[in-house]
């Protein structure tokens, strides 16, 4: 039985009970006939009106009902684009606009759930694919030293090396995607110490002397007279300067300018790393840090890693309560650069 029809029915019972008290006090107060006639029909009148009344306060109210049963069978077939009109009482209302927050953060739900699924096949097929090239690299090189056609002792050196070389690479990429999957899990725990910045600095340019030199590259530092103590984890910390350090290297020009800049900001400490290299498309700017994602799509040892020193990078920065960001335009280099808050808690 529909709802509508119950509520009438209702109405029309109780109405009906109403009509039968009221004629056996009629008869019981020995009114005249013509008075309880006259009292009939008033009474009668009385509940018709009062029944057709019923029938139009509850239409908004059955209308709100309608419409959530009909958005609720669209939510349940995955769409969630539908909302339900704010009409009928307070409590329809109220529930109205439950509904579509409901459905709102069902659809972010839904929506995130297919992005991971997406982010998931997609890093299943990069590390596949990162992980079959030094593997087929090492099996073939393996399988000619097994067979004994390589004679040459340089060459076959030059062989093991390779081998060396590729099983180190193979170690790094196992390294990147265990410390992101720490990182993104939460499961890596924040354990932050004071320390300066400009040490951090100093620290990551001796780390990347030798690369800089190589490309001749023209270093200049912009630190503050006096920086504030932040607290942070150093190693990860200086993870961030010298990934970000190191991909400016490598995609300067050689004989090129290198600039470090450091800037207190009062809340937070921000620090750009700026590079004249080929610098990075617009659409492409707004997806680096997402995980195995590279601008250079062929994917080659020259120009990339494992695809997720950025991701990590982002994630680490995270961990600090900051952000990280980049300006780029193409011709002209890149600027990377991170904040890290000065007021951070030792604890969490």
């Amino acid at each position: 039985m529909k709802m509508r029809t119950q509520l009438l029915l209702a109405n029309a019972l109780s109405i009906f009970l109403i009509f039968v008290f009221l004629m056996i006090s009629y008869f019981c107060m020995l009114l005249p006939d013509d008075a309880i006639v006259m009292l009939t029909f008033v009474t009668a009148i009385a509940g018709v009106l009062s029944f057709f009344v019923h029938g139009m306060l509850i239409r908004p109210i059955e209308q709100a009902v309608s419409q959530m049963k009909d958005e609720s069978k669209k939510v349940a077939d995955g769409h969630f684009n539908g909302k339900v009109s704010l009409i009928g009482p307070k409590e329809c209302r109220q529930l109205a606009e439950n509904f579509n927050e409901m459905s709102r953060k069902l659809e972010e739900s839904f929506t995130k759930l297919q992005q991971s699924e997406a982010s998931r096949k997609e890093l299943v097929a990069n590390v596949s694919h990162d992980l079959r090239t030094p593997l087929a690299s090492i099996q073939s090189f393996v399988e000619a030293l097994q067979d004994d056609i390589i004679e040459d002792k340089e060459v076959f050196d030059q062989y093991l090396k390779t081998i060396q070389l590729e099983t180190k690479r193979l170690g790094y990429l196992i390294h990147d995607l265990f410390q992101l999957t720490q990182l993104e899990s939460e499961a890596e725990k924040f354990e932050p110490e004071l320390y300066y910045v400009d040490k951090l600095i100093i620290e990551a340019l001796e780390n990347q002397y030798v690369h800089i030199e190589e490309k001749k590259l023209h270093v200049h530092v912009d630190l503050p007279e006096k920086l504030p103590a932040v607290a942070v984890m150093p190693e990860k910390v200086m993870r961030v300067v010298v990934n970000l350090l190191q991909n400016a290297v490598r995609y300067s020009k050689s004989g090129g300018e290198l600039y470090v800049e450091v800037q207190d900001e009062g809340h937070v400490v921000r620090i750009r790393i700026i590079d004249e290299g080929e610098g990075i498309p617009l659409e492409e700017q707004a997806f680096i840090f997402e995980r195995f994602y590279r601008v250079e799509k062929s994917r080659s040892k020259e120009f990339g890693g494992s695809g997720l020193g950025l991701a990590i990078c982002k994630s680490i920065v995270e961990l600090h309560g900051g952000e990280i960001g980049v300006s780029s335009e193409q011709g002209k280099g890149s600027t990377f650069y991170f904040t890290i808050p000065i007021m951070k808690e030792l604890s969490r």
